[in-house]
């Protein structure tokens, strides 16, 4: 029996083209809630950067695992290291690289440049405060977006002993504290509910939902997913743009 449904926001809930969530999809959340299923929110955007949607939310985990929370209770917080932070900020500022830092609260951005406004534009971020690069050393940081091609990963990883860069997206990688992971904050909250792993399931499309697909008792890949996300998943459902979240639903409640 399924107990809670762990949803990502960009490219499952949120459709890329239409920024919003579908019909179908609050409608198979009236299905969930009235199977008893709750619906927890399962995201790499901090609280600042979650928009207002027509569903309900049991949890939310923030922040790729950063921040684990219900609306009454902080589960988890698990910053990244100011070691790490510096060391990511110097390198950034060395070559030049666009950068924006998450705090418990807000967010900063740093030398933005044309690949970073796009994405923003592209995920409808609001623009944040634009501040030197050195400004933002000092912030306790839960996760810091690195506007970078992949061949700087390998190199990025090795200045940040104590981080992991869940990449899913080809313009960018996001930063977080090693230990952080949408899995890691199932678990927190399957425990917190009393929800067994075998009674979850998951919807994702990225790269940094593969972990929490694999955790699932039962992964669920959006048919906008790349290949390596579908491989992940136990099943593949239709796209976002075509009621992925409601077919798969349908087929399991």
């Amino acid at each position: 029996m399924i107990k809670a449904a762990f949803f990502d926001i960009d490219g499952t809930l949120l459709s890329f083209k239409t920024h919003r969530v579908s019909e179908g999809t609050i409608r198979a959340f009236d299905r969930l809630h009235q199977a008893g299923v709750r619906t927890i929110l399962a995201t790499g955007r901090p609280p600042v950067l979650i928009p207002p949607m027509p569903v309900d939310f049991s949890a939310t985990i923030s922040m790729n695992g950063g921040l684990v929370y219900t609306p009454d209770l902080l589960i988890s917080r698990n910053p990244i290291t100011l070691e790490d932070t510096n060391a990511w900020i110097d390198y950034a500022k060395r070559h030049r690289l666009c950068t924006m830092l998450f705090t418990r609260d807000g967010m900063l951005l740093a030398q933005p440049n044309d690949i970073g406004l796009r994405i923003r534009d592209e995920l409808e971020f609001t623009m944040p405060p634009v501040v030197d690069i050195d400004q933002l050393r000092g912030h306790t940081a839960y996760q810091i977006i690195a506007i970078m091609t992949p061949d700087r990963d390998a190199e990025v990883q090795t200045l940040l002993p104590h981080c992991r860069l869940p990449r899913w997206h080809s313009q960018f990688t996001d930063i977080v504290a090693y230990g952080n992971s949408k899995s890691h904050g199932m678990h927190l909250l399957c425990q917190h509910f009393g929800i067994r792993q075998e009674e979850t399931i998951a919807f994702g499309d990225g790269g940094n939902d593969i972990d929490m697909l694999q955790w699932a008792g039962i992964g669920i890949a959006m048919g906008n997913a790349s290949d390596e996300v579908k491989k992940a998943a136990d099943r593949v459902t239709t796209d976002v743009d075509h009621e992925g979240i409601e077919h798969a639903v349908n087929m399991l409640i």
